[in-house]
């Protein structure tokens, strides 16, 4: 099955990422403050950075920080509203909204400003019919589709995408390495994922559509969370939808199925930020940090958060002290 065969999938049309969990309203999640000033700012690039002098110059007053509710977006929230208060940029926090329904709607009413966002999941929510995979690509495309007054600034290295995860003892039993490899064994298993993946294009629709697989049921469990590895692990569920940057995996010996047909797109940690929200100094501070973000170091630090249990604020305040 060819990855343009997802254009059929008009189902999706408000699909959150991969990464994100449930509802939510932004009124009533965590709220926190720090004080500060800002400073000038610019017009938007085609890479979706600002020049100095246009929308949003001068001071922009207090950006709140919203999140969705899964660990590590909580971090990289934090990571941004630190970032923000150290460059002088009065700052609070909205964190553990829901899924992306919620926190879009959030972004676009103004109870929020800014939120860690993931490309490929947010290009994918704008548009159901996405066909493109690369990193560029996948930027140009969300970026094309964001509603009036919002932006993305620079994408960062970090990644982290939506897989199909089995145990090794299933990965080595039906001789598994890749998605496609699940096709004639579908029927007999059960997959586990967020609720939104139920319906999402690149979720059991994208799957059936793309690689074949009708699986024997869908299990519902709650996104970035412990039960979803809990479900795998214990045989709750034999596939399970697990973010690549989830210290489970390698600490439960699982095996991420490689994606041929590329399903799961481009997943880049990016900044979608209110356009009047934007100035000079906020764009630089958060430039700064996707500089700094990778892979690599995001996935050491949510081995702090959800391994450790660390404070995510702590775990965010570290970051910044040894990186910028």
């Amino acid at each position: 099955m060819k990855r343009s065969s997802i254009l059929a999938l008009t189902v999706a049309a408000l699909v959150p990422l991969s990464a994100c969990g449930g509802g939510g309203d932004p009124l009533d999640a965590e709220t926190s403050e720090s004080e500060g000033s800002a400073e000038d700012g610019g017009s938007t690039d085609d890479d979706g950075s600002t020049d100095d002098g246009a929308a949003g110059g001068g001071d922009v007053g207090e950006v709140v920080v919203g999140s969705a509710n899964f660990p590590e977006n909580v971090l990289l929230a934090e990571i941004y509203a630190a970032a923000l208060s150290d460059a002088g940029v009065e700052v609070s926090t909205t964190l553990n909204i829901g899924s992306r329904e919620t926190y879009m709607a959030g972004l676009e009413d103004g109870s929020i400003d800014l939120i860690p966002e993931y490309t490929g999941g947010l290009a994918t929510y704008l548009n159901p019919e996405i066909t493109v995979t690369s990193s560029e690509e996948v930027l140009a495309e969300a970026q094309e589709n964001l509603p009036e007054g919002l932006q993305l600034l620079q994408i960062s290295e970090a990644e982290d995408k939506d897989s199909l995860v089995v145990t090794s003892e299933t990965a080595d039993e039906l001789g598994l390495t890749s998605i496609a490899d699940l096709e004639p064994h579908a029927g007999d298993l059960v997959l586990g994922g967020p609720p939104e993946f139920e319906s999402r294009p690149n979720g059991v629709d994208g799957l059936r559509e793309v690689y074949g697989l009708e699986f024997a049921q869908f299990r519902s469990l709650s996104a970035g969370a412990t039960l979803t590895v809990q479900s795998l692990v214990n045989g709750q569920v034999d596939v399970a939808n697990i973010f690549t940057t989830d210290p489970a995996i390698e600490e439960n010996d699982l095996v991420v199925l490689e994606d041929p047909e590329s399903l799961f797109a481009a997943q880049n940690v990016v900044p979608l930020i209110s356009t009047e929200k934007v100035n000079g100094t906020v764009e630089e501070a958060l430039n700064e940090v996707s500089d700094a973000l990778t892979t690599e170091n995001l996935t050491e630090m949510m081995v702090q958060v959800v391994t450790e249990g660390q404070d995510p604020a702590e775990v965010a305040r570290e970051f910044l002290d040894e990186n910028l």
